[in-house]
């Protein structure tokens, strides 16, 4: 086996405009700082020269812009483009770049993400009417399965594990063991208020001890700095705040807002978008009096719960 050649988190710097970076040998990060709402990572697994399977894509970006940025940039290291893009969960900014690289690439995902992204459509465009989304198709995945899958990329080995409902009801993330590097999607955040309302709380605290029994030495989050394992850390350990802070909310008789704006971030006070504290609520509440993980919440009034904590829409730079 050949010798991993991992570059230190740090050398992906999340000042820097959005660019590939080096993360391992024939591993790359797409990184968008800030990394906020809709402000999304990537990654390209093209492995060795000459080695077996085309170069795969996870994620793709938001807008028509961004998602031309991306492209460049995976057009600079690999000038015909992927030949297999995954999408880690339906959310749109990690989905609606996909019709700039299908039908060339094959658009790869849990057969729910792609039930999910149908059903959701553009609805995320309307959340936030004033950005600039551009052109951006409803490309859907044309290759699904349900429990995990196994692609190779230039002789790269390439897992992807259903480790939902997490982030969403489907979420799913890419494994690269041969170089110890993890595309988590949005299962873990860096400098992000984590964001569980379409997915479960005990689910996700599930799905962080998966991925650390994997022992990545590499993880590039869906949002924010690629880091290494300290990122699963920080990640369970706002989710086990939010735990407690629910269950004294559902003890004291308090909605998930008045729960949210009695305790505040807290420890957590440095993180973006500190409002998802509002909406997370509404998931932990729900679960507290029984809902199974995963199954459909009343995402309006959660959205709207975050407007009522942040004084007004929450900000989104894509």
């Amino acid at each position: 086996m050949t010798t991993p050649t991992t570059t230190p988190p740090s050398a992906v710097s999340p000042a820097a405009p959005p660019s590939l970076e080096e993360v391992a040998g024939g591993v790359y990060a797409f990184v968008q700082p800030p990394g906020g709402w809709c402000l999304n990572n990537a990654g390209l697994i093209t492995g060795r020269r000459g080695g077996e399977g085309p170069p795969v894509l996870v994620d793709t970006a938001a807008t028509e812009a961004r998602a031309r940025r991306l492209r460049e940039e995976v057009e600079r290291i690999v000038p015909g483009g992927p030949g297999v893009v995954v999408n880690t969960h339906f959310h749109g900014d990690h989905t609606f770049g996909n019709g700039q690289f299908a039908p060339r690439a094959v658009v790869v995902a849990h057969e729910g993400t792609r039930a999910d992204s149908a059903e959701a459509g553009h609805g995320l465009c309307g959340l936030w009417p004033d950005v600039e989304w551009g052109e951006v198709p409803l490309v859907l995945p044309t290759l699904t399965f349900r429990d995990g899958l196994v692609l190779h990329a230039g002789g790269l080995r390439v897992e992807l594990l259903h480790l939902g409902p997490a982030h969403t009801a489907n979420d799913v993330v890419a494994w690269v063991p041969e170089r110890g590097v993890l595309f988590t999607g949005d299962l873990v955040w860096s400098g992000v208020t984590p964001f569980v309302l379409m997915g479960s709380v005990s689910g996700s605290l599930r799905a962080l001890e998966e991925m650390r029994a994997l022992a990545p030495r590499v993880v590039v989050p869906g949002h924010g700095p690629v880091g290494g394992p300290e990122l699963l850390d920080r990640t369970g350990a706002y989710l086990r705040r939010l735990a407690r802070v629910a269950e004294e909310g559902v003890r004291d008789g308090l909605t998930p807002l008045e729960t949210a704006l009695r305790a505040g971030p807290g420890e957590f006070a440095g993180l973006l978008d500190p409002e998802r504290l509002a909406a997370n609520l509404h998931r932990a509440f729900a679960e507290l009096r029984g809902l199974p993980p995963g199954e459909r919440i009343d995402v309006a009034a959660a959205f709207g719960d975050m407007v009522g904590y942040h004084g007004g829409l929450p900000d989104c730079h894509a």
